[in-house]
């Protein structure tokens, strides 16, 4: 293996077969490359690190396969209007203290009506008052919208793509997928950053999986931050009870998302709670540099922080910390000597 291949090229021409042939590698072949590729553009013993607030959960009209919280489905969820803002400002305190930098809200809508956007917006001010970086994800946004919460202070939006354009249809049929390329597409324009990946073992191919990361690494500007998410089996949701994936499988693709996209976090998001250590150390050799800290993942569980301290000491890894002085609305500026951590959906 030449040492070319450890450079960061950044690229927006990739086609399934060049992402292939990169999952296709020998195992250490694979991860001997990534972490080449890793080192060149990052501290390989620094993670950044996230917290995740339902503000609004249950009853979404969309028929996503793998979510508990459609309306569609008959999981147990219990439905949750949205959240007073005052409680999600206490919240994000709350986290502060813990160490959090950025704060990260999600609610279960299609798309917010700009009524629900109002209080959103005051939560994106008060959060951005607080000194941290915001995130959040709502589903479908106008023009409009991304803009008015751009100016509110918002730093981070995610949209998931899911799946590959081929398998999309097998998970979700309520929303296309030049919807979500759309959404992306108003957030890019206004100058929001992105974060946007996939989740791995729907049933979908290793093909699948290639032409998600090739609708990512091809977008205009790749996203900031790239989570790569295992499924979560819920009961009572259509995609309950599908085999599981291959971990392998799961770390290829970490690898090949930091190959291809060397400059993004990339993120190991829902279902980590069901990792082994091993497997996360896999996952971080591989490339990734990014997890959710907490016990819950909006509705689902996530690894406890207890575990993610001790297996971050056993494998020498520390948090990344933030400068969070702000200067203006949707930016945060990294002083000399200073890390940065994007904490990302």
């Amino acid at each position: 293996m030449s040492s070319s291949e450890f450079t960061p090229i950044v690229r927006h021409d990739w086609s399934i077969e060049d992402i292939q042939a990169i999952l296709d590698q020998p195992f250490n072949d694979l991860l001997f490359r990534a972490q080449g590729v890793h080192r060149a553009g990052f501290d390989p013993n620094r993670i950044q690190v996230s917290s995740l607030l339902s503000i609004k959960t249950g009853a979404c009209p969309e028929d996503c396969g793998y979510c508990s919280q459609s309306a569609k489905h008959g999981t147990e969820v219990e439905r949750e209007r949205l959240m007073p803002v005052e409680d999600v400002l206490a919240a994000a305190r709350t986290a502060r203290e813990h160490g959090a930098t950025r704060f990260c809200m999600g609610a279960a809508w299609r798309n917010p009506s700009d009524k629900n956007l109002d209080q959103v917006v005051s939560m994106v001010e008060g959060i951005h008052a607080l000194g941290m970086e915001t995130c959040v994800t709502l589903g479908m946004l106008t023009a409009p919208q991304a803009r008015r919460l751009k100016d509110a202070g918002l730093d981070y939006y995610n949209h998931n793509l899911d799946t590959s354009p081929e398998y999309y249809g097998q998970v979700i049929t309520t929303r296309t997928y030049q919807d979500r390329l759309d959404t992306l597409e108003h957030i890019r324009a206004v100058g929001l950053k992105t974060c946007s990946g996939g989740i791995l073992g729907m049933g979908e191919s290793r093909r699948d999986r290639a032409s998600m990361l090739r609708q990512l690494a091809n977008l205009p500007a790749h996203p900031e931050s790239v989570p790569i998410n295992l499924l979560v089996q819920v009961e009572g949701t259509p995609l309950f009870g599908r085999e599981a994936l291959d971990p392998f499988e799961f770390v290829r693709v970490v690898a090949a998302a930091r190959i291809i996209m060397p400059k993004s976090h990339v993120r190991l998001s829902a279902g980590r709670s069901e990792m082994s250590d091993e497997l996360q150390a896999l996952c971080f050799l591989a490339g990734a540099n990014s997890i959710f800290y907490g016990e819950r993942l909006l509705t689902t569980p996530n690894a406890e922080s207890d575990r993610d301290r001790q297996l971050f000491a056993r494998l020498g890894l520390e948090f990344e910390e933030v400068q969070a002085e702000r200067t203006e609305p949707g930016a945060c500026h990294k002083h000399e000597g200073e890390s940065h951590v994007h904490m990302t959906l």
